[in-house]
């Protein structure tokens, strides 16, 4: 479904990312890791295009994409087909979780009120929180939050998701309910990539994993080898640094 070669992004002089390759099919759950400061964030940016790259190339759905110089246009067709969920939610104070579900369907998308909440209200039924969809943000746990910004992201039925840390902002007592909801997700088949330091929930979801380090990509393979064979002494020691802290 996505493949992209050859990504450089460089701020101020300073390169993030070293020519990062990666690949997922369709039903995929890549699960991202590394240090912090490795790149993982400007990685998934760039992906959706928040950031635009300053070399590699994109195949998405058989479509090659030079991505330094995608328009705004063929931005926008692509991203019709992805979402992105955010560390810190990014709702509307002022809107309802159902307002905030539908917003996206009736200003980008153009879909009728009518449809736009039926859509939204199943949405935030497949997070468990259809009872709460006349509540504000401000009367929601941050938990709850977080899963309305991931119904937010199922509503437009999108061929991929994009999870940037999604428990980073969260209390540890509600970090499960959240990483709950994704896994549901990943056995309904949705394609995710999910940049995470949740290192039990990367070994029971993932179906492949890239790991990043310093703007480079270590490895990008599937999940069983990479815990249970790993031969890289650096993702090793890694992992051994995450395990200690689970204990």
């Amino acid at each position: 479904m996505l493949e992209v070669s050859g990504l450089r992004k460089a701020f101020e002089g300073n390169e993030i990312l070293k020519g990062v390759d990666l690949s997922i099919s369709k039903g995929d759950v890549l699960t991202v890791l590394g240090p912090s400061g490795g790149g993982k964030t400007t990685l998934l940016r760039c992906l959706n295009y928040l950031e635009q790259a300053d070399a590699g190339t994109m195949v998405f759905q058989g479509k090659r994409m030079d991505m330094p110089t995608l328009s705004r246009k063929e931005i926008a067709a692509y991203r019709r087909h992805t979402a992105f969920v955010f560390q810190s939610f990014n709702l509307f104070a002022n809107k309802t979780a159902l307002r905030n579900v539908m917003e996206g369907l009736i200003v980008a998308r153009k879909m009728p009120r009518a449809e736009a909440e039926e859509r939204a209200e199943a949405a935030l039924e497949r997070v468990g929180l259809r009872d709460k969809k006349d509540a504000y943000p401000s009367q929601l746990s941050g938990g709850q939050q977080q899963r309305v910004a991931i119904a937010r992201a199922v509503a437009g039925e999108p061929d991929v998701i994009f999870f940037d840390e999604p428990t980073s902002a969260l209390d540890p007592e509600l970090i499960g309910g959240v990483l709950d909801v994704i896994q549901h997700l990943a056995e309904d088949g949705m394609t995710m990539i999910v940049v995470t330091h949740e290192i039990n929930f990367a070994r029971h979801v993932s179906t492949k994993v890239l790991f990043m380090d310093e703007g480079r990509a270590l490895a990008c393979m599937p999940a069983g080898p990479f815990f249970e064979e790993q031969k890289l002494e650096r993702i090793q020691t890694f992992l051994r640094s995450l395990d200690r802290k689970d204990e």
